[in-house]
């Protein structure tokens, strides 16, 4: 079927909106219609440093609903409303133990460029275009493997929900499935984006007694402020280590790590206090830790995490309830743009103008 999907022809190109070609669904996959998908960090990083093969249609927090289901999909038919999360194997061990996030296959799976059977769906004039996150959510239809795709409640916004597949359940599930504080404990969340701001919501959820907010723009700062933080700090203006340490009276037990800067890094490591535990979830480059005096000496762990450890089939379905609760207000992040302003969306995202953009594509 012929679709209008935004093709990133070449590394650090803009996207272009064109008529590709999407095969059909083959066994145990889905059609989904795209309603809407949030615009990602690591679509603008696929993007400039081609960690994906390209072309390609990038695109990987779609939400929508099921036009059309192959043979053998069991769990999802026409209609349904759905969130579609990142691709996983879902029978390697840490698949089957909890942890598809970890899955032996998950980098081929998510930046290899092919879908669940290692060929495409795409094309153009007969070249193939490569797949993103087994899903290619940039686009006004999508093909993706049951097992990633998560059915939502058709009473909440669908074109609002996209974000949970990826940014939003990292920086949740980072909180509410890895660290797991207890109540009454203190945290620290460095870099106040769209993943940072969804682990201080979390932190407030399970009753964190400090939550500390850590940026360098004052505006995100307020904001932080307004969706739970106890404590902001400037890293621009204050020592943030001496400020966590007086404030916590001692250090923090947890930390998580969003801006991927290795001297915040090292704050979040430093600032903690004996037996603490820091997440890291940032793209973070080399650099260089003094592992005794930053870890060991106190019995520290620095853990990486990715897509918040999440089994996105119990875990989004559960971030919906809290929404629905009132206690996970995620829709205060988010901008929308419409398909066509799909650039525009990418460079308010990387300036600070907006913390979560989504592009509406159904019309």
């Amino acid at each position: 079927m012929k679709i209008t999907a935004a093709v990133t022809e070449a590394q650090g190109k803009d996207f272009v909106l064109q008529e590709v070609e999407l095969a059909s669904p083959k066994a145990n996959e889905v059609l989904i219609k795209i309603v809407a998908t949030g615009v990602c960090h690591t679509d603008a990083v696929a993007r400039d440093l081609a960690i994906a093969p390209l072309p390609a249609v990038l695109g990987h927090e779609g939400s929508g609903i099921v036009e059309e289901v192959g043979e053998g999909v069991t769990s999802l038919e026409k209609g349904d409303h759905v969130v579609i999360s990142f691709a996983h194997c879902g029978t390697c061990p840490n698949c089957l133990t909890g942890h598809p996030t970890v899955c032996d296959t998950f980098n081929p799976l998510n930046f290899g460029g092919v879908q669940d059977d290692y060929t495409t769906r795409l094309s153009k004039d007969g070249a193939e275009l490569a797949t993103f996150f087994g899903q290619s959510s940039f686009g006004t239809y999508a093909i993706a493997h049951e097992r990633n795709v998560v059915k939502v409640d058709k009473d909440v916004d669908l074109a609002l929900l996209g974000p949970l597949g990826c940014g939003i359940q990292t920086g949740a599930g980072t909180v509410l499935n890895r660290l797991r504080p207890q109540f009454g404990s203190t945290i620290v969340i460095y870099g106040c984006g769209a993943v940072g701001l969804s682990a201080l919501m979390a932190a407030k959820i399970v009753g964190c007694k400090h939550i500390i907010a850590v940026d360098v723009h004052d505006s995100r700062l307020k904001f932080a402020k307004e969706l739970g933080a106890t404590h902001v700090l400037n890293g621009r203006n204050v020592d943030v280590v001496a400020e966590v340490k007086k404030i916590t009276n001692g250090g923090s037990n947890y930390a998580v790590e969003t801006t991927g800067v290795p001297p915040v890094v090292k704050q979040s490591l430093n600032a903690l206090r004996p037996l603490g535990t820091c997440a890291i979830v940032g793209v973070t480059p080399e650099m260089t830790i003094d592992v005794h005096n930053d870890i060991m000496a106190e019995g520290k762990t620095m853990m990486g995490v990715i897509e918040g450890d999440s089994v996105p089939r119990v875990f989004i379905p559960e971030l919906v309830n809290y929404y629905k609760d009132g206690k996970f207000p995620f829709d205060r992040l988010v901008k929308f743009y419409e398909f066509e302003q799909i650039n525009e969306a990418f460079e308010d995202s990387k300036n600070g103008t907006t913390i979560k953009p989504i592009l509406k594509i159904a019309k």
